[in-house]
Formats: C-alpha cells, sequence, structure tokens
C-alpha cells in the first residue's frame, strides 16, 4: 500500500501513459504550492528528497500538495485515521477507465459531465472524484456506509468551487446494499468504481499492518495501516475482497441497465477464480481484466457488462 519513489529511474515502471504521477515527485514544486509540506521532506538513503512514508502526517501532506498542484484542490482534509490514499495508484484505475469507455465509444475517450460515475466507497477522501472530474470533466456520485465520511467528502466538495456541481456524495442506510437506495429512480451511470475492502476479519487487518511494518524495516515506525489510516469499514468486511465483489456482482445483475460498464479493483489474485465464477452465473456479455503495475504491487481491475454490442452502440448514441 505504501508509494515509495523509484530510485533508480525517473519514470515509475508500469503506470499509465496519461498517469503524471507516474515520474518521480518533484518536491521543489510540491512545496511551492504547499509549503506546509517541507518540514516533512527528508533526504533518503539515496540522496533523493522524499519523505517517511511510515509517518501519517506526512502522508497526508504529501497528498494534500499532489491535490493542490495536479488538480487544483485548495482545500483538503481527513479525520484522523481515516483512508489516505497513494494518488498515484488512484489515478492509474481512472485512466485505465476512461480507456475502457472508449472501448464503447469509437476509442474516442468520452468527456464532460455528460458522463456519469458511481464510486462506491467513496470514502473522507474523495480522491476518486477528484482525479476524474479534472482529467476527464467527468461527474460524480459517490456513495459510503460511513456518515463521518459523507459528511467530510461534502465538506471537500463545498470548500473547491470546481467540484461543487460535479461530485454529489449519498450516504448507504443499508450497508449490505451496494446499488438499491444510492441510484435512483432513472438514474444511469456510464462507470460504476470500486476498491472494496480488502480484509475479512480486523485480526486479519491487524496481521497485514505487521506484515508491512516489517516491510519498512524500521521498529521506530508505526503500523502501516495507521500511516494511511482506514476505518473498519475501509480495511476489512466479511468475506474479505472477494465475497464483497462477488456480492457486487450479484447485485449488478439485479440492475443490469443501470450502469454501462461496473468495475472494481482486485487486489489478489487468487480472488479472480471465485469473482469470475460468479460473473459466469450472473451472465455477464462481456468480462475483463486490466492488470496494474505500480513498482513492486500488481493488482489489477476487473470489468463487466450485461449490455450487448448492439446495446452499447444505442448508449453511445445517447
Amino acid at each position: 500500500m505504501t508509494d515509495k519513489i523509484t530510485t533508480t529511474d525517473a519514470e515509475k515502471s508500469g503506470m499509465h501513459p496519461r498517469n503524471p504521477h507516474r515520474f518521480r515527485y518533484d518536491f521543489e514544486q510540491l512545496i511551492k504550492v504547499c509549503p506546509e509540506l517541507a518540514p516533512f521532506v527528508i533526504l533518503n538513503q539515496f540522496n533523493n528528497q522524499s519523505i517517511d512514508f511510515a509517518d501519517p502526517q506526512a502522508v497526508k501532506m504529501l497528498n494534500k500538495a499532489i491535490l493542490k498542484q495536479f488538480y487544483d484542490i485548495a482545500v483538503w482534509d481527513i479525520p484522523q485515521n481515516y483512508l489516505c490514499p497513494p494518488i498515484p495508484g488512484r489515478a492509474d484505475y481512472i485512466h485505465h477507465m476512461a480507456d475502457l469507455l472508449a472501448s464503447s465509444n469509437n476509442e474516442i475517450i468520452p468527456t464532460g459531465s455528460s458522463v456519469s460515475v458511481l464510486d462506491i466507497g467513496v470514502g473522507a477522501n474523495c480522491v476518486y472524484p477528484i482525479i476524474g472530474h479534472k482529467a476527464y470533466g467527468w461527474h460524480f456520485v459517490g456513495s459510503d456506509i460511513d456518515p463521518i465520511a459523507i459528511r467530510t467528502a461534502n465538506q471537500i466538495i463545498a470548500s473547491n468551487p470546481t467540484l461543487k456541481r460535479a461530485v454529489e456524495c449519498r450516504l448507504q442506510s443499508t450497508p449490505s446494499n451496494i446499488f438499491s437506495n444510492i441510484i435512483k429512480k432513472g438514474e444511469v451511470f456510464d462507470l460504476s468504481i470500486c476498491n472494496p475492502p480488502f480484509h475479512s476479519s480486523s485480526e486479519e487487518a491487524a496481521e497485514g499492518a505487521e506484515r508491512k511494518a516489517r516491510n519498512l524495516a524500521s521498529e521506530k515506525k508505526p503500523s502501516p495501516l495507521l500511516n494511511f489510516g482506514g476505518q473498519n469499514n475501509e480495511l476489512w468486511c466479511d468475506g474479505g475482497e472477494a465475497e464483497f465483489v462477488r456480492r457486487m456482482v450479484k447485485q449488478s445483475s439485479e440492475n443490469p441497465n443501470r450502469c454501462l460498464w461496473y468495475t472494481s479493483l482486485v487486489s489478489k489474485k487468487s480472488n479472480l477464480y471465485a469473482i469470475n465464477k460468479a460473473l459466469k452465473k450472473a451472465n455477464a456479455m462481456q468480462v475483463r481484466t486490466i492488470e496494474m503495475t505500480h513498482g513492486q504491487k500488481q493488482s489489477r481491475i476487473v470489468a463487466w457488462t450485461f449490455l450487448t454490442d448492439e446495446q452499447h452502440q444505442q448508449w453511445r448514441k445517447k
């Protein structure tokens, strides 16, 4: 989950070619737009400027600077211990989704507010809508089961004029539901995105934190769950990632015409078998797996649609 910069190459390997974060962080420029970052910038073992990625305040300030420099977000803050995601990986998801929509649009990336995206689990950070609106002008609806996350995301939206008419957040009052209570009558989306809870229990999440702490190779550094944060509903759910995505597949099949492409991140490759089995059972018309690589970390996006090629063409004409 850490987002350390590459020390040997100027460009991070495996990232989407349109991702502006595929190069090393320019800390001088980041400090220029966000002077509060300066106290957290250090020289690493390779004598390059960096931050201590085990320091939650440093990670939060880095995100604040990136969002200000690249996405014109002047005001951004999240409560303590809420998920503070690595921006480059989030941007990769968005740019791959632009390519996915282009595949249903004569290979032309659709842009503007007429493109509507549902972000399932938008979180307090509101990062996916921020990136997607800035990069492509898309309109977003974000859902979450946490009232504090929704309230914080709404504060970010209200504090940044470019987001006010571009992003709307809705509270999911029934945690077992994913689309019901969120998608309004007659409403359709070109795309849904989701970064599902990875772990299956709080104990598993704690074990993952310890492994990451060992990887940081410093006894003085706190748990990585603390540096990037994350409430229980952000980190784990019954059955973990595989069960959450299977539930999403089932519920999407009950709303087959409400979204052109349903998608989800899948961090663990071994979960693909169960997810693909669920998609086959749900009679998905097309299923795609999009591989992503961020340095040592590998993940993938699973995308599916219940619409035929002809229906995709009709959707494009609309």
